[in-house]
């Protein structure tokens, strides 16, 4: 009898049991099945094939054969997946293609290349201090992508006019726009869905009048109010990836979910693409918190004034889910006088978003510039015509001073923003 409990029926494997001396069995998980790793090679001469950015299809870089892909957007009706262990474990792994991994020495980045690569620094930080190695095939495999809409000749152009479309940087930089290049990656994000049920109760103040010793005076009177909310948050974008500027992707801000794409290994074939640095879990955890500070405010404009204190919550998440996807960007990272700077493009779109040093030898010149004037008219009123300084002289020197003043400071505080981290 013991040895038959101890074997599992045909079909079911052992599992831990809740339950201490009861034996449960159950069906093995059944890992999703995708297509093995694969290699996208030229059928005519064997060499390497890119992902064409114009029509979606594969071309080879080396004799030019061309090869059209159909590739059908499924948008914000792409499937989703519920927080359970089972949706985790039996998610696929890997990016479906033996491909390379750079890590990078300097700042710890982690890039997934495509076979036969050469690249040699990383567009995190430009640093060649690098290492190659196979890439690992245990990570969650991306379900969908937004495709490249912008090709590198575009993003070209937009990132020459950005670099040098204000005069607050330097000259040089100018220059070297001409020679900045572009590095196309995907990015990893996670999309999160879920039901937000609150419940609150706050005391609320209104402001009365009243009549007291012959004067009308005012008080607030508070009372107790409550009130629920029910709020369905879809496709809720949060970043995967540590090595991005935060307040850049911010800049950038969300991508069209209607482009997104059923994952196809050739969809990265000659594209760099980064596996998720931040986890499920975590990334789970801070668009909880969004959505919570989404809720207490939904929460607060029930009130029937502005005027709340102990305010409490009580909410709960129902029918929570997730995707893993992968977004198109354009890195560059440059040096101008050994300062590292990072340069955004939206691959969906051609949105720009980056780092620009400030010349302030410049905007120096231009601030003593304009508050010189007010100077000279001062000292000329209050030295050479002190009759016309005391008539009005001095306050209309002291005016054009505070106007330079003033626009010395608008212009400082546009330039502080330009190198923004």
């Amino acid at each position: 009898m013991n040895n038959l409990i101890s074997r599992p029926p045909r079909g079911f494997i052992r599992v831990p049991s809740a339950v201490p001396g009861i034996t449960v069995f159950a069906p093995p998980l059944k890992k999703e099945k995708l297509d093995e790793v694969v290699a996208f090679s030229c059928p005519q001469c064997g060499g390497e094939t890119a992902y064409s950015v114009e029509d979606g299809g594969l071309t080879c870089i080396y004799c030019g054969y061309h090869e059209v892909q159909q590739v059908e957007s499924v948008g914000r009706s792409a499937e989703t997946f519920e927080f359970t262990l089972d949706t985790v474990e039996r998610a696929a792994q890997g990016w479906g293609e033996a491909r390379k991994e750079l890590q990078c020495q300097s700042c710890g980045g982690q890039i997934s290349l495509p076979p036969g690569a050469l690249t040699t620094a990383c567009p995190f930080c430009a640093s060649n201090k690098v290492i190659h190695h196979h890439a690992a095939q245990d990570v969650l495999r991306p379900r969908f992508l937004i495709p490249f809409q912008i090709d590198e000749q575009r993003c070209h152009q937009i990132g020459r006019q950005w670099l040098g479309d204000t005069w607050l940087v330097p000259k040089e930089l100018r220059r070297m726009a001409s020679i900045v290049n572009f590095t196309p990656i995907y990015l990893p994000y996670w999309t999160f869905g879920s039901t937000a049920v609150a419940s609150w109760r706050a005391q609320v103040g209104r402001t009365e009048t009243y009549r007291s010793r012959g004067k009308t005076r005012r008080r607030t009177v508070w009372r107790w109010e409550t009130g629920h909310v029910r709020h369905t948050f879809t496709d809720l974008l949060t970043h995967g990836t540590n090595h991005v500027s935060l307040h850049l992707l911010a800049q950038i801000g969300d991508y069209d979910l209607q482009a997104l794409t059923a994952y196809e290994p050739k969809l990265l074939a000659g594209i760099q693409s980064q596996a998720y640095e931040i986890s499920l879990e975590d990334a789970w955890q801070t668009a909880r918190q969004t959505m919570r500070e989404d809720i207490k405010q939904k929460c607060r404009s029930q009130a029937t004034t502005n005027k709340i204190r102990n305010f409490s919550m009580q909410l709960d998440f129902e029918d929570e889910s997730w995707r893993y996807i992968l977004v198109p960007m354009y890195i560059n990272t440059y040096y101008f006088e050994n300062k590292p700077y990072q340069l955004l493009i939206d691959g969906q779109t051609g949105k720009i978003a980056g780092q620009r040093p400030a010349d302030w030898r410049k905007i120096g010149l231009l601030s003593a510039g304009l508050m010189l004037p007010g100077i000279l008219l001062f000292l000329f009123f209050l030295f050479f015509m002190p009759d016309v300084y005391g008539s009005g002289g001095g306050f209309w020197s002291f005016i054009i001073f505070l106007g330079g003043m003033l626009i010395d400071i608008a212009i400082a505080l546009r330039a502080q923003k330009l190198d923004k981290v």
